[in-house]
């Protein structure tokens, strides 16, 4: 939801600075180097690059946590719910490797195979794109949420549309309308940043399965990791227990509040949760308790992002895998994520291959969206800061 954040925004927005205290949460320490002080300050670092915007991060090292949190006005509450937006593709990543390990689907299967005639026209052909490709987002499809008409509606009738409950498949019918940005090639993959992977990733799960996306990711996800604070909203508008209020710039100049709408109802952006259960999560994965080795491996397998001059702007280095990114530490090695944009919602995860260590950061607008150039920069010095174990 990237592009339709950014286009929510009035041009011209100065950002502001950071205009507010850092309030750390209770408890614990971290290892040599690194505490609950390095926290703070990069917090307010998040606060000040992100502008007016309100900030809540934790920090999970072995069985000890930090938590620090930023913003003017009302705090943001500890146990706050967000939209976690497009982080929920590790969320559906996940659950269709379970479906492969189970045989229920290859990675190699294609579109085709599993819906057919659903991605064709305007040069368009599901016979040549492969599970593996949407996941890893090689298949070249248009990006659904870059289409004009979507944007208008988004951004100058965002009331009229806030309650939208478009079914995923008639957003990949917008996609097919467009031509892709390239035809996919098995021995020299490309790769673009597509939402409508997800879409059709999610629909291939649930003819596989026979559940809903909805019901797998929580069958599948959520009920067994007990994320008691993580839901998928479907058509519910709501945010259901504490949550910050999320404001952007309206067109008439004024504020609008887009906390409450269903635009975010399919499977690449559904997942509500908190710090807490999004650290849970990724800590989870990465040790082995939701996919098995084999599976795992293949979700760490990466490729070169070669297509998208404006994903590698925002994030210029490391691959990306089956719905996670790859991004290197400054002490060695590297960290696994998936970053989340949303209506005035941005989240940002890190999780070492051990799952050990990881921290989870939410961002949300409090009068104007971000340049989230500065905050991918900002928020990766908090990731690799809490990942390394030193400060400044």
């Amino acid at each position: 939801m990237a592009a339709l954040v950014a286009a929510a925004a009035v041009a011209g927005v100065a950002l502001q600075g950071a205009g507010a205290a850092v309030a750390a949460g209770p408890g614990a320490r971290g290892d040599a180097g690194y505490g609950r002080a390095v926290l703070e300050q990069d917090v307010a670092a998040v606060r000040k690059a992100g502008g007016k915007v309100k900030v809540l991060a934790q920090v999970r090292r072995g069985g000890e946590s930090v938590r620090a949190r930023a913003g003017a006005g009302t705090k943001v509450p500890w146990n706050a719910r967000f939209r976690v937006a497009s982080t929920t593709k590790t969320f559906t990543a996940a659950v269709v490797l379970q479906l492969v390990d189970e045989g229920k689907l290859s990675l190699d299967d294609s579109v085709e195979k599993w819906l057919p005639g659903v991605v064709s026209g305007n040069g368009n052909d599901g016979s040549r794109i492969t599970v593996r490709d949407l996941l890893r987002q090689t298949s070249g499809l248009f990006d659904y949420v870059e289409d004009p008409e979507l944007i208008r509606a988004v951004t100058e009738e965002f009331d009229e549309n806030r309650y939208d409950a478009t079914p995923a498949r008639e957003w990949v019918r917008v996609a097919m309308r467009h031509e892709p940005v390239f035809t996919p090639r098995p021995d020299a993959p490309r790769w673009a940043y597509s939402n409508t992977n997800y879409l059709l990733a999610g629909m291939i799960a649930e003819k596989a399965d026979g559940r809903t996306w909805r019901e797998q990711v929580e069958q599948r996800v959520i009920a067994p990791l007990g994320l008691h604070e993580t839901s998928v909203t479907g058509t519910d508008p709501f945010l259901r227990g504490p949550h910050a209020r999320v404001l952007l710039p309206g067109p008439d100049g004024g504020t609008l509040d887009v906390t409450e709408h269903t635009l975010q109802h399919t499977a690449d952006s559904a997942v509500v949760s908190t710090t807490r259960d999004l650290n849970a999560f990724y800590r989870a994965l990465m040790s082995g308790k939701l996919l098995p080795e084999r599976q795992l491996a293949e979700m760490k397998r990466t490729v070169e992002r070669t297509d998208d001059p404006d994903d590698v702007a925002a994030w210029p280095e490391g691959g990306y895998g089956l719905g996670v990114r790859e991004t290197p530490l400054s002490c060695g090695g590297s960290y696994w994520h998936h970053e989340g944009d949303g209506f005035g919602t941005y989240t940002r995860t890190g999780v070492t291959p051990d799952g050990r260590r990881s921290v989870a950061v939410s961002v949300t607008s409090d009068g104007q969206a971000p340049d989230q150039v500065k905050l991918n920069a900002a928020t990766r010095t908090l990731v690799d800061h809490a990942l390394c174990g030193r400060g400044k």
